[in-house]
């Protein structure tokens, strides 16, 4: 049995499904909790086989979000820290330095 990841993205009040293996397999769920199903039957009706056949993987595509997001999120830090927005806080250093050393009110 071939395992198929799915992915899906918030539009409006519904969720966009699509899976990447199976070029044209879009459907959509009005529920986070529908999205497998949805999966299931737009593969099977795809490949002319029973959705209860169709195994997914949401792990995968949940990996791939978490590896974005977290590669999103070192590129903002890093601007930040670059513009002076945000300073970096040694190990070992006490907050009233940081604060002073960081302009913050309140040290």
């Amino acid at each position: 049995m071939t395992t198929y990841s799915v992915v899906c993205r918030r539009v409006g009040n519904w969720w966009a499904i699509s899976v990447p293996e199976l070029k044209g397999v879009h459907t959509q769920a009005r529920r986070l909790d529908q999205v497998a199903a949805m999966a299931r039957e737009a593969i099977a009706l795809l490949l002319g086989i029973e959705p209860v056949s169709v195994a997914l993987d949401a792990r995968r595509a949940a990996r791939d979000a978490d590896e974005k997001a977290e590669g999103t999120t070192a590129k903002a830090v890093l601007a930040l820290l670059r513009d002076g927005s945000i300073c970096r806080w040694p190990i070992g250093c006490a907050w009233s330095d940081m604060a002073s050393a960081c302009r913050v009110d309140g040290a």
